[in-house]
């Protein structure tokens, strides 16, 4: 199966469903979608995508949230705590700071359980139900287990989540240990946390809901199509890149293939795709080191550090999909030092909107990219900004300002502030 936007719209295979069904990237071995549980193909274990008979025009979207967009997914509804419809914010500032035509920000912190993995969890539970699994399981650095317990509990199922120990900011473990998951801490980094999920799914324990799963994907990918709404309404044209930070690469994969959709729809011409660019954190760039080498595969990383611990993950699983995003859009990937990341929570803070160090990758990269001249000042860019500042509220006090103490009167505080 080829990931070009050249591609054809694939012909409708005996074992679709309703108009659904999963095909191998890379065998182009096809499956019904909902008669068993399958993360990957049977034949040659590759990733697997979501693919419909008929593909949806921009007409075809009504309502608000990731639901407007049921044309473009497998169902009509899901599991749902109103997900989607995240602000795209005027940043006019830091726009003339940064040297762009239009910069706008992407908030998925906006969402329910504050990232934008409530977008997956959406559909993803939705699938959970119609396949009659009971327990659901996911690895994460913290966002996705407090999506997945928040959806697992709005639908009544036992949610697993394994966390590299110590490694998980608070914010993120209270909603999980909230919403009713049962929390385990490894003794590892995220990958190896993974490594268990996915084996807990091969035996049977669970449902995964990382972004290995298609579905997930599928629920991620109204974010493009949101950006291109917002943008088309706003300027009369879809933006000419998306930044966005990377860490299992799912958004890169499900922007991608939202984008592919439109082109084989008639919907968007392949010159106007936007480019896909992606930022890692420096102590965490496997993706950036296979674009900037050329390479068709990503090296894990065993050792990954950064502040940023959302995209602390060493091997992406959906880099087979996310590096073709890249090329195939004329993208390109970078990586930013933890300093900069931080300069740019402070960047975006100053504009009003709270993120997570994670989501200012997406900044620090933009404004990387302006420096070094490969993004052009005429550009009218859309930076994803993925959790809320609250996610990781320690990382939030050490950006900001220190507190500083007065007096218990008015007198001694009008004196303090006038020294």
């Amino acid at each position: 199966m080829s990931l070009s936007l050249s591609a054809d719209q694939p012909d409708v295979p005996a074992d679709a469903d309703e108009g659904v069904w999963l095909e191998c990237i890379e065998c182009g071995e096809t499956f019904a979608p909902f008669a068993d549980v399958r993360y990957t193909c049977d034949d040659c274990d590759g990733l697997l995508e979501v693919r419909y008979a008929d593909l949806p025009t921009f007409d075809d979207f009504e309502g608000e949230g990731v639901w407007r967009y049921a044309d473009a997914l497998p169902f009509d509804d899901g599991v749902s705590i109103q997900e989607g419809a995240t602000p795209l914010y005027e940043v006019p500032r830091l726009e003339d700071d940064v040297g762009v035509e239009a910069l706008r920000i992407k908030h998925e912190g906006m969402n329910p359980t504050g990232s934008f993995k409530d977008r997956g969890m959406t559909v993803g539970v939705r699938v959970a139900t119609e396949l009659g699994v009971g327990r659901l399981a996911c690895a994460s650095t913290g966002n996705t287990s407090a999506a997945l317990a928040a959806y697992g509990s709005r639908g009544g199922m036992e949610t697993l989540v394994l966390l590299p120990a110590g490694k998980v900011a608070a914010g993120k473990i209270a909603q999980a240990s909230l919403h009713g998951a049962r929390i385990l801490e490894v003794d590892g980094n995220f990958d190896a946390c993974l490594d268990i999920v996915q084996e807990l799914a091969r035996q049977g324990e669970a449902y995964l809901l990382n972004s290995l799963n298609p579905f997930r994907l599928e629920g991620q990918k109204t974010i493009g199509l949101e950006i291109l709404e917002g943008f088309l309404s706003d300027y009369g044209t879809v933006p000419d890149r998306i930044v966005l930070p990377v860490g299992n690469a799912g958004n890169t994969s499900a922007l991608y293939k939202a984008f592919r959709e439109l082109v084989q729809a008639g919907e968007l011409d392949e010159s106007d795709v936007p480019k896909l660019t992606g930022v890692q954190a420096e102590g965490a760039a496997p993706m950036v080191e296979a674009i900037q080498n050329g390479a068709d595969e990503v090296r894990r990383w065993d050792d990954v550090e950064t502040r940023a611990t959302a995209i602390r993950i060493g091997n992406p699983v959906n880099a087979p999909k996310a590096l073709p995003g890249i090329r195939e859009t004329d993208g390109t990937a970078v990586s930013v030092s933890d300093e900069r990341i931080t300069e740019a929570q402070r960047d975006l803070a100053s504009e009003g909107i709270g993120v997570e160090p994670a989501s200012a990758a997406s900044v620090a990269g933009l404004r990387k990219l302006r420096a070094e001249g490969i993004v052009a000042d005429d550009e009218r860019v859309a930076c994803l900004t993925t959790g809320h500042l609250l996610k990781d509220p320690d990382a939030a006090a050490a950006a900001g300002r220190d507190s500083e103490p007065v007096p218990a009167d008015t007198d001694g505080v009008l004196e303090y502030l006038r020294e």
